[in-house]
This record gives C-alpha cells, structure tokens and sequence, in this order.
C-alpha cells in the first residue's frame, strides 16, 4: 500500500512533464514556420532589391560591367537552332465549355461542341489574309497549349482515367501534363467569316491559347490513306508483267503451232481471244488505267483469276486482322515486341489495347423529367427574338436536343477522374455547358442529369 501511495505522485509529474513537454514542440513549430516565412519574405525583398540595383545600374550606364560579369546570352537565331523559342498564341479559343470540369478529354466524344478562334491583329496586320484558302478543307488541325494544367510539373509515368488507374509512360497518353504542355486537336471546319473561324468537333476549354493551324489532308495524314497509296504498283511494276505476259504470249504461240502440226485443235490463238480475255481487262488487277493490247490464252486467263482470288484484299485483310487479334490477347505483354506484318489495313496502323477496350466501360445517361424540362427552356442560339427575355439563351449549341446530345456525350465517356470514382462516388458532379449549368449523379453503369440551370452573370463573365 505505501508504494502504491508513492508512485502515484511520480506518474502525476511524468504526465504534467509530457503535457509540458508538447507544449513546447507545439510552439517550436509555430516558430519554425514563423521562421520559414520571413525566410521567404526576405527572398523576396532580396530578388526586388537586385531588381531595383539591375534598373539602377543600367541607368547609369554600367552596363558593361555587368555584361563582363554575367555570360552573354545567345542571340534568337542561336537559340531559334538549338530549339529554343518563344511561341505568342495567334488567338484564344471561345468556347462552349467554360471551366476543365466536364470538357471532353478527345474531340469525338462531344459532336455538338462548337468553338470559335479570332486570330489576333497583333500578329497579322490583315488577319483574315492569313485565312484565305482555308474554307477549301472541311477538317483543320488545332496545335494550343494546355494553359489550366494548375502546375507546371510532370512525370514520367501517368495514371489515363480510361485506364483507371494504371499507370503508363506519358509519351504513350495525351495527357495535357507533359514537358511541353502542347495540345493539338482534329477540329471540323464549319465556316470562315473574316477573321473569326467556326469550329466543331472540340475539346479545348475558353480562353484556350492556340498556337498554330494547319488544314487536315487525309493524303498526308491518315495512315489508311498512305497504306491505299502504297498498294498501288507503279510503272516498273507493270512493265515487267507487260514482259512476262509476252513471253507467255510467245510460248504459247509456239505450242500453238506445235499442236497444229500435230492435229491437235486448239480453241483459240494468240491474236484471236475473246475480248474477255485480253491483257486489258487482266490490269485491271493492278492498274485499271493501263491499257494493252497483248492477249492471254484460255488456261492463263483461269490461272490469272485464281491468282487474285488469292491475293484479294479480303483475305490480306481477314491475315491483319488475325494478326491484331494475336497481338491483343491477354497472353501478349504490352512491353515485348511484336513483328506486325507489313500488309492489311489493320496491321498498317496499330494502337494500344486499352484505347478500344478500356476498363472504363461506357456510361447509359439518363435525364430526370424536372432535367429535361429546364433544358427545354433554352433558347437555341439562332432563333430570333429578344435579348432581354426570361428564357435562357444558349450562345453555340443551336437546339435543347443538340444540348441533349451533347450532355449525353459528355457523361458516356465518365469525365470524372480516378480519384473522384474511388473517393467521391456519393458526391454530385458539376460541369458547365454553353450557357448551362449541369448537375448530375454516377450510379452503376450510368449518370443522371438532375438539374439544368442558367449559367449566373457572374460566372458567365469570368
């Protein structure tokens, strides 16, 4: 018992001494960010002072001084060649998404989405000149810059959000968080009207810098296009089947006459073929615009018609695709390499697995009644009437339908991200379209529009 009555004191002490204890760790760390702080402010200040004594001295003329101190800086042409440059945005996209919530991530998955760019007068005296031509294509190139990123960092591995979580190279995604945040886009071509261009097809936010435009020509830049081109055979290709045909010609003339001298009867002769069965119908297996006057025999004719019905296009086809089916399976591992054969559409142009079959399975979206019948209170952007009505007023999309359409384009494609589908599932998602503001839901396997409201004045304007 007394021993007892004597450690209880002593455990008293020790408590008030931890107490004591973790006060003082509490206040040193006040301190330390104190300290932190005014070590930050004092850079600060310090960068403005070397600043101000810089202007200073430059003033004063001593600039020489500082020049021999400091390394010359390479001149815009040295540095243009090394790889260095500074780009200036011909224009700014105005769009129908406003913020990066629920902008689409590819230009496919929202049709309706429409934009317009207005090239700068600071960079072209006469910007529409700089457009002339351009109404010729129907698809045009956008190159802009991922200018809401939030940071400038980026890492080597990233996570798609159509891949769930997995990570892969960034080099191998279109992920905006890159070295060179560049983007670039296959935006439909609407009209021209002087120096503004109407695009469709979209995915770039408002206010998105644009850098360059270039027209889309499917010769240059699809590749089932170049694997079209390349399959035709050109000149030498042909005249060496013109020469084979007329030594095949020759010989046959020879057994010809053999056979004569022989009594045997021969049906037809070289020179005497239906005109079914002349050379100039064969190079339509090759070049329908080549036209010559050598004849086949009978038997060449049959042995020319088995030889395309094997080398078809269905059945160079009907290869690449089993190729790409092999190269698909699960069995295969994406970082051993694969010989894909030089022919077939398929195998001409091959992609990630994942881009066709993601893990992220399209979503059914639904609209409450109370949805649709906001929706249906806008106004299209080419109807007539007056500006100051009640009724909302979309500024792009040109119908509620095509409201609709977009909406359901949107959410198909799940625009949440990875941590918003693993620690947000029960929470509302919000995005803006044109004019409008979304409000949704996520369940399993589909999303539900709730509530379609006016853009407020507030925002709009921002």
């Amino acid at each position: 018992m007394p021993l007892l009555i004597s450690m209880r004191p002593q455990c008293d002490c020790c408590g008030e001494h931890i107490n004591r204890l973790n006060q003082q760790v509490s206040v040193m760390r006040k301190e330390i960010k104190n300290l932190r702080q005014m070590l930050e402010s004092a850079v600060r200040a310090h960068r403005k002072h070397l600043d101000s004594v810089q202007a200073a001295v430059s003033k004063i003329g001593l600039c020489e001084v500082v020049e021999e101190q400091t390394p010359s800086l390479p001149s815009p042409q040295a540095a243009f060649e090394q790889g260095n440059i500074q780009t200036v945005p011909i224009g700014y996209i105005s769009s129908c998404f406003s913020v990066k919530n629920g902008t689409p991530r590819q230009p496919t998955i929202c049709g309706p989405s429409r934009a317009e760019l207005q090239i700068r007068q600071s960079v072209f005296n006469n910007p529409d000149h700089a457009l002339v031509g351009l109404e010729q294509y129907s698809h045009v190139w956008i190159i802009f810059l991922f200018h809401k990123n939030g940071h400038l960092s980026y890492k080597a591995k990233v996570k798609p959000p159509r891949l769930n979580g997995q990570r892969v190279g960034v080099y191998s995604t279109r992920s905006p968080h890159r070295p060179n945040a560049l983007g670039l886009t296959l935006a439909r071509l609407d009209k021209i009207e002087g120096d503004t261009i109407h695009l469709s097809d979209i995915d770039m936010i408002d206010g998105t810098p644009v850098l360059d435009i270039k027209p889309y020509i499917p010769e240059y830049d699809s590749a089932n296009t170049r694997m079209s081109a390349d399959a035709k055979p050109d000149e030498s290709d042909m005249d060496i089947v013109v020469s084979m045909n007329e030594e095949r010609n020759a010989m046959n003339v020879h057994k010809d006459s053999d056979s004569e001298a022989e009594g045997i009867g021969v049906e037809y002769k070289a020179g005497n073929l239906p005109s079914e069965h002349t050379f100039e119908n064969e190079s339509s297996l090759t070049n329908p615009s080549v036209k010559s006057q050598f004849s086949l025999p009978k038997h060449l004719h049959n042995v020319l018609e088995e030889v395309k019905a094997y080398v078809s296009l269905d059945e160079i086809c009907q290869l690449g695709s089993d190729a790409k089916k092999v190269s698909d399976s699960p069995e295969a591992k994406p970082s051993e390499s694969v010989d894909h054969p030089c022919f077939g559409e398929e195998n001409y142009t091959t992609i990630a697995g994942w881009i066709r079959q993601p893990p992220v399975a399209s979503l059914d979206v639904r609209f409450t009644a109370h949805a649709e019948r906001q929706l249906a209170e806008f106004l299209p952007t080419h109807l007539p009437g007056p500006s100051e009505s009640e009724r909302p007023r979309f500024k792009f999309l040109q119908s509620s339908e095509e409201a609709a359409a977009a909406i359901r384009g949107v959410l198909s494609a799940d625009p949440r991200s990875v941590y918003r589908r693993t620690r947000c599932r029960d929470r509302l998602f919000f995005f803006t379209l044109d004019t409008a503001d979304i409000t949704c839901w996520f369940g399993q396997g589909f999303a539900e529009v709730v509530q379609v409201r006016p853009v407020q004045r507030h925002i709009a304007s921002v």
